[in-house]
């Protein structure tokens, strides 16, 4: 971790000791903290280089753009917090290879584009500009944040007939308590961040939630959606996913993945085949590559060993809100038709 976010993690627990308000002034700082900037891989310089460039402005700060292929349908990558548009390279050559047309931006503070401070609006706004600029999209593919900003867009700007969200979650509920959870906070420093959090977006908790819960409002009727989410994903654990996937019942597909974590699972095979899939045939494209399900036993053991994460994270949520007002192997993926899930537990009070 740099300097100044180590700084403030370590400074995090005394001010609590001393101030509730004072720690979560912190808190909130490290939470919206982009640095360091995530560098261009080697081997995704090539497709990184071979991107046609462009700009928008985003309140008033000069977003890069970029845009491969020429087909006539459009699909649109959003990246992650600290992440950039050139880990998607993998993807965008399955894509073009396609005959698909792919832009992605490098949201402000991040990537290739100016500015020091960013939240999901920035994104929903760059992605809004794209749309006036491409058409509407075949497809929204997110990854992690940009996940949650692709199930936004698909359900009020930007309505797309698929939505693919990898390493993602269903609502800004899921970031804020697994930050609050890998620091430790407090109730009160928690409470604090959460109050902090809202009035930067100018939102209450219920316009929270409808704005950007897309468990208790789910995608569109006629929106596929393909959840990709690795078992052992340490930055963001798959509870928030399940959920997602459970509340869209017939039209949703789950990929689970091992061994591949956060990012990997960005350029595992399995993953391309069945974002591809979605993009060009829907569901049904997914279905057709064959993938086994897994059984109803396994199915229910991931249910109830992920519904103790859920409850976790909805009673600090709930405790927040009352307050505030080795290498890596793909051993198995396994593709889940959503026919017997049961229906999703009751959503954590939003606190982001």
């Amino acid at each position: 971790m740099p300097f100044v976010p180590a700084l403030l993690a370590r400074s995090i627990p005394l001010a609590a000791t001393v101030s509730p308000a004072l720690s979560g002034d912190l808190a909130y700082r490290l939470f919206f903290t982009t640095a360091p900037r995530m560098p261009v891989r080697a081997a995704d310089a090539p497709t990184h280089g071979d991107a046609r460039r462009g700009s928008l402005q985003v309140r008033g700060i000069d977003v890069t753009t970029y845009e491969w292929g020429a087909g006539a349908r459009t699909v649109l990558l959003l990246h992650g917090w600290r992440g950039r548009a050139s880990q998607f390279a993998p993807l965008v050559r399955e894509l073009v290879a396609e005959g698909l047309r792919v832009v992605a931006f490098d949201a402000p503070a991040h990537g290739s584009s100016a500015g020091r401070r960013t939240d999901i609006r920035d994104w929903i706004d760059a992605a809004e500009q794209l749309q006036v600029r491409h058409g509407a999209f075949a497809a929204i593919v997110g990854h992690s944040f940009g996940a949650l900003a692709a199930s936004t867009l698909a359900r009020s700007s930007a309505p797309a007939p698929a939505v693919a969200a990898i390493a993602g979650a269903a609502s800004p509920d899921a970031f804020l308590a697994e930050f609050a959870r890998e620091l430790r906070l407090d109730a009160g420093t928690t409470a604090r961040l959460t109050e902090r959090f809202q009035r930067r977006l100018g939102m209450d908790q219920a316009a929270v939630s409808e704005r950007y819960d897309a468990v208790r409002h789910p995608l569109p009727a006629e929106t596929d959606l393909l959840v990709v989410h690795d078992r052992g994903d340490r930055r963001m654990p798959d509870a928030d996913a399940l959920r997602l996937h459970a509340a869209h019942g017939e039209r949703s597909r789950l990929l689970r993945t091992e061994g591949l974590g956060h990012t990997r699972v960005l350029s595992a095979d399995d993953v391309l085949d069945a974002v591809v899939a979605l993009v060009v045939g829907g569901v049904d494209g997914v279905d057709a590559l064959g993938t086994t399900a897994r059984n109803d036993r396994a199915d229910q053991r991931d249910r109830r060993r992920s519904s103790g994460t859920i409850a976790a994270a909805a009673t600090t949520a709930a405790a927040a809100s009352t307050a505030a007002t080795n290498p890596p192997v793909m051993r198995t993926a396994a593709m889940v038709p959503n026919t017997a899930m049961p229906s999703p537990p009751p959503s954590a009070n939003p606190t982001s």
